[in-house]
């Protein structure tokens, strides 16, 4: 255990806890409404916007499970930051603004199962519920990543036992959210996104400096075989074109992650929202750039050390402390280097907790708006709604913890993967046909998240060999179910109709 970077990433738990506290203090002060509380009151600048979108999205696997796989098994894996720079510039273009726009003119609506239910005007309660199980159940696994990625770096850290590591975050985690609201997580997260993004930026850089150096000496690499070309095995078969379709498929998420599509609903204006654009699709082509050289450059710099005992997830904590310490000992400054490597470290740290806090904060207002309130208290006050909400924040964080610390779990890469193509399965088309197709229904809607998401899981159980990501196939019958449901059903009324043409015109 190094001291100096306890410290650091110490001070680092402090601030974020410091946020929480500030927007608990400014909230009571204020009307503490529930739209301020699960949406910030829609007031969010371009800047925090588009950062807190991408922090919430690029958990800790971009700084340990992507460049991890990239180092195990080299360019073969770039094409899954090729699908999600395409799937999120997508988003920002396609449905962002729409998406904003839309969630106001239907009802002033604060979660993604409310906009679906209040598109069709209607006072139906199906889609509401499916929406909040599914929520649950996937944050339950995504949430747990986050965990599972702050047990992991302490116990390599600092040599903590990785469940107390793991309690500990999501003690802190609960905090802030349970204090703070959307103001917190959004603020928080803007922070983490430039931290994170420094990070990775810095020490590729700061590798490539240290191997043209005299005193480094050059580690054993035995790379395995087509490690520099993107496709996997060398030629066009079926491995090398799974490996294109599965990474590009990744993109698909995009349009149905509740948490990233979350934060276009409350951006001011739209002024902001094209600042927020612009913002938010430099920073995800810097960052998945940044993180597909840490993985290649890290097996330049480090060899074949972490190949073995399937620690490549590693790669990017091993090559903070290596630079630090490098720095440390040829300018004497061992403490102090040895701090800053903390603080660099504590990007991963900000990775997971942004993700985590954006998920727990989703899966608050699903459970309040759209379960608690419609089904279980028809009567509840704003106050007991946002109890309600600060409940289910506790019981998902509790059941995530048990996720993560089984010995059955397969790491960040497997978590992630999971709850990423249920999301991107059952919502994607949904929301993508929502926002431009005026003969979409009610029951199109609600058989289109239905089947996604069990096709989904059917097929990671049972054709998860064909070695397709179950996104893709998930996503097209998700999408078929909802284009046929909707066909068969008689055609919205005309009140659905103007909804959708309002949807168009500005609103600021």
């Amino acid at each position: 255990m190094k001291v100096p970077e306890l410290v650091a990433m110490g001070l680092y738990l402090l601030l974020v806890l410091g946020v929480g506290i500030y927007f608990f203090i400014k909230e009571r002060t204020s009307s503490g409404s529930e739209k301020s509380y699960f949406l910030g009151g829609r007031m969010m600048n371009g800047w925090v916007s588009a950062l807190s979108a991408g922090a919430s999205d690029m958990s800790a696997w971009v700084l340990m499970g992507l460049p991890g796989a990239i180092y195990l098994q080299g360019m073969g894996q770039v094409w899954i930051a090729i699908g999600l720079l395409i799937g999120t510039v997508t988003a920002w273009i396609t449905v962002a603004p729409v998406l904003r726009r839309y969630s106001i003119v239907a009802g002033d609506s604060i979660t993604i199962p409310q906009f679906l239910t209040r598109r069709f005007c209607s006072e139906r309660k199906e889609i509401m519920v499916l929406s909040a199980v599914v929520f649950v159940v996937t944050y339950c696994i995504y949430s747990a990543a986050s965990l599972y990625v702050c047990g992991t770096l302490f116990n390599t850290v600092l040599g903590v036992d990785p469940q107390i590591a793991m309690v500990v975050a999501t003690v802190i985690i609960v905090i802030y959210t349970f204090l703070g609201g959307y103001n917190a997580v959004c603020w928080t997260d803007f922070f983490q996104g430039l931290l994170m993004l420094g990070a990775l930026m810095l020490i590729p850089i700061a590798c490539g400096i240290i191997m043209n150096t005299a005193t480094f000496t050059i580690p054993a690499a035995a790379l395995p075989e087509n490690y520099w070309n993107f496709l996997s095995s060398g030629k066009m078969d079926w491995k090398s074109c799974s490996d294109i379709l599965t990474g590009l498929g990744w993109g698909l998420g995009y349009f149905g992650m509740p948490h990233i599509l979350i934060r276009y609903f409350s951006v001011k204006d739209e002024k902001e929202m094209k600042k927020s654009r612009i913002i938010g699709c430099i920073w995800f082509a810097l960052i998945l750039t940044a993180a597909c050289a840490v993985g290649l450059v890290g097996r330049k710099y480090l060899g074949d050390v972490l190949v073995k005992g399937n620690q490549s997830e590693l790669v990017f904590i091993n090559m903070i402390r290596s630079v630090f310490d490098t720095v440390g000992s040829s300018t004497g400054l061992t403490a102090i280097a040895v701090f800053l490597g903390g603080i660099t470290l504590s990007a991963i740290l900000a990775a997971a907790m942004s993700t985590a806090d954006s998920q727990l904060l989703a899966s608050s207002s699903a459970f309040a708006s759209d379960l608690y309130k419609p089904i279980i208290r028809k009567k509840a006050s704003e106050k007991e709604m946002l109890w309600a909400g600060r409940i289910i924040v506790v019981v998902i964080s509790i059941a995530a913890f048990l996720i993560a610390a089984s010995p059955e779990c397969k790491g960040i890469m497997a978590l992630v993967s999971c709850a990423w193509a249920a999301f991107g399965a059952s919502f994607g088309p949904v929301i993508l046909l929502a926002l431009y197709w005026k003969r979409l229904t009610y029951w199109g809607a609600f058989a289109g998240i239905l089947v996604g998401f069990a096709v989904d899981i059917l097929w990671y159980i049972f054709l998860k060999s064909t070695l397709i990501y179950e996104i893709i196939p998930g996503f097209i019958a998700g999408l078929l179910a909802t284009v046929i449901v909707s066909c068969i059903c008689k055609k919205p009324e005309a009140k659905v109709s103007e909804l959708f043409d309002r949807s168009r015109n500005h609103i600021d």
